[in-house]
């Protein structure tokens, strides 16, 4: 049953060890986000474990799974005992040799709705994704829940407005990311302040651009490296934005969950008023297919 007002809820959360450890304490926060009336729960980036993209090691492809597999049926069973959608984040396990960074839709009845390949794979100091992750085959495609059609995206997609534009072409109602985002303890505050805003704001113009509420949940806490550098500091601030970019809830620096309700008959009034898909000059966009004008 959809809802004209959408509570929902972000588990933001650092890591508490393995799979097992950190399931154990989703299971808890997705209680509680459903005691407090969520319909909709939104995990963070590969939440059953550390990040492990600090290094390039091939036993961490251990840790993938399939899909379906035991963490989606767990979830499920989670889903279904709470009546909540829940958007999780999972390392996927499609063949030998063949792995996804890959987020998952489980119906309030536990059944599993869909997912989604992540389209843009980092590879950066730090976050080196290109030697886990395969890029996402199945596009920008959303996902139908009970509580509505979501345009779920991963992450470093987040800096990709084509991304978050192809989910509302294709009839996204809110726009999820999955996040897994810090900064090098090393730099100084003014650039750990750019990074963060700088992130933040994108979002904001995802909704804004294209009247959308917009939900990114981020994890929080130090996590060493293994190769021994500095490590990442995940800043947490993890917030629900309406269809003009307006904050409807922000977390701080600490695990907690965030709550917000979403009205859902927003975006049609927004889009009135500012119909930016109404002015879109499609005859004159086809040099975005090409990698730069040279």
């Amino acid at each position: 049953m959809k809802h004209d007002i959408l509570p929902v809820a972000l588990v933001q959360e650092c890591n508490h060890g393995d799979a097992e450890a950190n399931l154990a304490v989703i299971e808890q926060r997705v209680a509680e986000a459903a005691a407090q009336g969520a319909k909709l729960v939104l995990l963070q980036e590969l939440h059953n474990g550390a990040y492990f993209c600090q290094h390039e090691c091939v036993d961490e492809f251990d840790l993938a799974e399939p899909i379906p597999g035991p963490s989606t049926e767990r979830l499920g069973r989670l889903a279904a005992r709470h009546s909540v959608v829940i958007v999780a984040s999972l390392f996927e396990r499609r063949a030998a040799g063949l792995y996804h960074n890959t987020a998952v839709v489980l119906e309030a009845d536990g059944s599993l709705a869909g997912r989604y390949r992540k389209m843009h794979i980092p590879d950066d100091p730090g976050f080196y994704e290109k030697f886990y992750f395969t890029p996402g085959d199945l596009g920008f495609e959303p996902i139908d829940t009970s509580v509505g059609r979501l345009g779920v995206l991963v992450c470093w997609d987040q800096w990709y407005p084509e991304a978050a534009r192809l989910m509302a072409l294709a009839g996204a109602e809110v726009l999820l990311y999955p996040t897994a985002i810090g900064w090098d303890p090393l730099d100084d505050q003014p650039e750990k302040d750019r990074q963060r805003d700088a992130w933040i704001l994108s979002h904001r113009g995802h909704a804004v651009a294209n009247g959308l509420p917009v939900l990114s949940c981020n994890r929080v806490g130090h996590e060493p490296s293994p190769l021994g550098a500095s490590g990442v500091d995940f800043w947490g601030h993890s917030h629900v934005l309406g269809p003009q970019g307006e904050f409807l809830a922000l977390a701080d620096t600490g695990a907690q969950v965030l709550m917000a309700e979403l009205d859902m008959k927003r975006s049609e009034d927004v889009r009135r008023i500012w119909p930016f898909l109404r002015d879109r000059r499609i005859d004159a966009y086809g040099d975005l297919l090409r990698r730069y004008r040279d």
